[in-house]
């Protein structure tokens, strides 16, 4: 039997991808992918397929640290065609 976090890692993101991209679906997919705090700590918004992310410089420190990471976790949310790079910068 599988977890409910593995069930829903799996469905979300599938239902998600399905809805029109807006604002506040990419802002829901970066609080996923980053957790409450970096997300309360910035603002982003999509330009093309670059993620442009602005905060304060230390927080942007710890998102270029996890670039990768956090990258893999917007494409597996919203497509991987829809974000495909993350720019930084500060507030």
């Amino acid at each position: 039997m599988d977890s409910s976090g593995s069930l829903a890692d799996r469905v979300l993101p599938a239902l998600l991808r399905k809805q029109p991209l807006t604002p506040e679906k990419v802002q829901f997919a970066w609080r996923l992918s980053v957790g409450a705090a970096i997300d309360r700590a910035t603002r982003v918004r999509l330009a093309g397929a670059t993620l442009v992310v602005h905060g304060e410089p230390q927080w942007l420190k710890e998102i270029e640290r996890s670039h990768s990471l956090i990258l893999r976790r917007l494409q597996r949310v919203l497509g991987e065609s829809v974000v495909r790079t993350m720019s930084c910068s500060a507030s």
